[in-house]
């Protein structure tokens, strides 16, 4: 199978039907064997009858339906599992993403021999609320992910190599980074295309809201130092409990060579306690075993969140 097109879904039952036509008249006319995953985060509107209505008189559209609202993380990664195409596409299902971006997309992986192609979405049709947020995200994620070519990280249309979507792990909200995740995984020939934004025709974003930008920064400095120390998370506690006890040790040091100068030279001593030194030592030294003890425990549990995919699914096609 040449494409398979992952769709993460929430309440768009206005949008699907005239999707579902816009992605059908693109495959047919370029002749591309393919399948489209609509993946339903626990729609509460028509969202699903749509679903198997299409799939009842098309052999290419397969569904897989949440009880509940999960994510958009979680609806790729049920949809990267199923797909079986050479090429994964992800586009969002609110008509903003053009299908006609597909066949070049599909030739950038296949003979420009990229691992992932990411939109562009050069020109915007949001507001500047949204806008200007997003402008200083994608800059905060160049500079940590050090994938540098790309502009806008969070775009949903999206190609991969099969390969790739089968090797990353998309939970929490990481939609966000896949690039970032497939860096990681060994697959660092990423690139991008600049893509048509469509004002958005039907209804809100539902995938969305104000706190999705500090929650996108907790989540890029989440993978920035899993990326960095989830395997050896030893490396940074050791050193930071290596120096919090050195300082307490230093502190010490202080305290007890004060008191013995002056027991040496006949000088009344002031108490250990009275010094500021012996609750900086102690505190110090405190941090430092603790830190120590964390670091021991994140090399025992260090990626392993058991049930972190698991998610219930009411429906399949």
């Amino acid at each position: 199978m040449d494409i398979s097109v992952v769709i993460p879904l929430y309440n768009e039952d206005e949008s699907l039907k005239e999707l579902y036509d816009w992605i059908h008249r693109v495959m047919e006319a370029h002749h591309f064997s393919y399948e489209i995953i609509f993946v339903d985060d626990g729609s509460t509107d028509k969202s699903w009858s749509i679903v198997e209505s299409l799939s009842a008189t098309s052999p290419a559209v397969r569904g897989i339906k949440f009880r509940r609202n999960y994510g958009k993380s979680a609806a790729l990664y049920c949809g990267f599992k199923k797909a079986q195409g050479d090429v994964v596409i992800t586009m969002d299902a609110d008509l903003q993403d053009s299908p006609d971006e597909i066949p070049e997309l599909y030739r950038m992986i296949t003979e420009h021999g990229y691992d992932l192609v990411s939109g562009y979405k050069k020109k915007r049709y949001d507001p500047l609320s949204k806008t200007l947020p997003t402008k200083l995200f994608n800059a905060t994620a160049r500079r940590v992910s050090g994938i540098h070519n790309l502009h806008d990280f969070n775009c949903g249309l999206k190609a991969y190599r099969q390969d790739v979507v089968k090797n990353i792990e998309v939970y929490g909200e990481m939609h966000r980074y896949i690039p970032y995740l497939a860096k990681n995984a060994g697959f660092d020939k990423i690139g991008e295309k600049v893509v048509h934004h469509q004002a958005r025709k039907y209804g809100h974003t539902k995938f969305g809201g104000l706190n999705r930008f500090f929650n996108g920064y907790l989540d890029l400095l989440s993978l920035w130092f899993l990326s960095s120390f989830g395997r050896k998370p030893m490396h940074v506690f050791g050193f930071l409990g290596s120096l919090m006890f050195f300082i307490g040790f230093i502190a010490i040091l202080i305290v007890g060579g004060g008191k013995l100068y002056a027991l040496a030279h006949g000088v009344p001593a002031r108490l250990v306690t009275d010094s500021p030194y012996f609750y900086i030592a102690l505190t110090m030294m405190l941090l430092g075993t603790q830190l120590f003890l964390a670091g021991f425990v994140a090399e025992l549990v260090s990626r392993n969140a058991a049930g972190r995919n698991n998610y219930q699914i009411q429906n399949e096609i």
